[in-house]
């Protein structure tokens, strides 16, 4: 599971880590040999290894395992149609809002739900939305700012870049940052 607190397990490296310690508790109560759970143990721990490998290279298997983070307050607009489909209610919002040192929603510039439930929260216009990440396009980041795939294209190209180039691209006070897998350590 890595280096991970527990608060920021996501919900399958919380599951294995309840069914490794059931399967423990299982050979204890019933008395036969430790041993005999070893098996379906390292089987657990082997799959688990498995989907976060597979979920670090894909983005579509990580936005199924670990959702993706929402935009709930974009140019200090409420999206009242993506808290409802998170089943995630306006008092959620105040308290979370609360929380952070927030008195009130017109202070909030952007606020982004995380997959972990946690409220990220900026006043300002200084939120960097990423746009490209590890090669691939965020389409809903680009949709909030209302661009388009051939705005993309067109910065790639005016930087001589290929798209599987580009490990990270965010957008910031109206600029574009982008970050070349070749500058990566």
């Amino acid at each position: 599971m890595g280096k991970k607190e527990v608060g920021k397990l996501s919900i399958i490296d919380l599951i294995v880590s309840m069914l490794i310690a059931e399967m423990a508790a299982m050979s204890i109560e019933i008395g036969k040999s430790l041993l005999i759970s070893i098996i379906p143990i390292l089987v657990l721990v082997s799959l688990q290894m498995l989907l976060s490998y597979i979920s670090l290279k894909s983005d579509r298997i990580r936005n199924f395992v670990d959702g993706k983070p929402i935009v709930i307050i974009n140019n200090g607009k409420l999206n009242f149609s993506k808290m409802k489909k998170l089943r995630y209610s306006l008092d959620d919002l105040i308290s979370q809002l609360r929380e952070q040192g927030v008195k009130s929603i017109e202070e909030v510039k952007y606020a982004v739900l995380e997959n972990n439930g946690k409220l990220s929260v900026f006043k300002d216009r200084v939120y960097p939305m990423p746009i490209i990440i590890d090669g691939v396009i965020n389409y809903d980041t680009i949709k909030n700012i209302n661009k388009n795939e051939s705005w993309i294209y067109h910065i790639l190209n005016k930087n001589n870049l290929n798209l599987d180039d580009v490990f990270y691209a965010f957008y910031a006070n109206e600029k574009t940052y982008i970050i070349r897998k070749s500058e990566v350590i």
